[in-house]
């Protein structure tokens, strides 16, 4: 039987607002795809194709070995240094969709009318719609299908928090971000719960939506979404 295909989505946003460098976070994409790369096909995606810009302070803050091993992955490397452009890919081609955070969704994909319309066209195709950190905010403007409704609207759902964010240089959203995360999903009506304690592993699966809180949780929201494809295709 053929793999199924898992479509990674990236921000090509590199800088915040106050014109600092972001990008993608690197274990929130080297977690996931060492999680799931054995058993699906991966390609990659961001709003302008091309290069997506890494955020070169989680190459400096994580020295764990998978993302190490991502940074000199010959595979790894040619897909987030040569991803497609979301506008151009198909629905019906990918399984589910898994959102890379770091700040750059916040930016982009969080207002991408090609991006909603691609999650919602999965979301109709009953595939997973999965996101960690900031980036389950890049399903901001996409609805449920045949809906005006968004679609995390009654779904429990996690984020990176702002009990975290405040504990990082990045919690004046006025001058960095355009809105806090965790509260934006409130706004949503996303049903927000979070780990007992900042930083710790968080994992919520309901309503066709898989998010996980932090770069602690991405490994675990990897596997977790193998168990809910491989279960699907059983």
């Amino acid at each position: 039987m053929s793999k199924q295909s898992i479509l990674f989505v990236l921000t090509s946003a590199d800088k915040l607002l106050n014109g600092a460098p972001t990008g993608w976070y690197l274990p929130e994409a080297a977690h996931p795809y060492y999680a799931l790369h054995n058993d699906f096909n991966i390609d990659v995606a961001s709003p302008l194709g091309g290069e997506a810009p890494l955020d070169q302070n989680s190459v400096q803050m994580f020295k764990d070995e998978e993302s190490v091993k991502f940074l000199s992955d010959p595979q790894a490397q040619k897909l987030v240094k040569n991803t497609k452009k979301i506008s151009e890919v198909k629905a019906a081609d990918y399984a589910a969709i898994f959102v890379v955070g770091g700040h750059g969704p916040c930016i982009d994909l969080a207002s991408s009318k090609e991006f909603a319309q691609l999650a919602q066209d999965v979301s109709k195709l009953s595939g997973p719609l999965a996101a960690v950190c900031h980036g389950p905010v890049a399903y901001t403007i996409t609805t449920k299908p045949n809906s005006t409704e968004s679609v995390l609207n009654g779904v429990e759902a996690t984020v990176f928090t702002n009990a975290e964010e405040a504990q990082t240089p990045y919690n004046d959203f006025v001058n960095i971000l355009p809105f806090s995360p965790e509260d934006k999903l409130k706004e949503l009506g996303a049903k927000f719960v979070k780990a007992d304690e900042p930083w710790g592993v968080k994992v919520v699966w309901d309503g066709g939506i898989l998010t996980g809180q932090n770069p602690a949780s991405a490994g675990p929201l990897g596997q977790k979404l193998k168990e809910i494809l491989l279960s699907q295709s059983a």
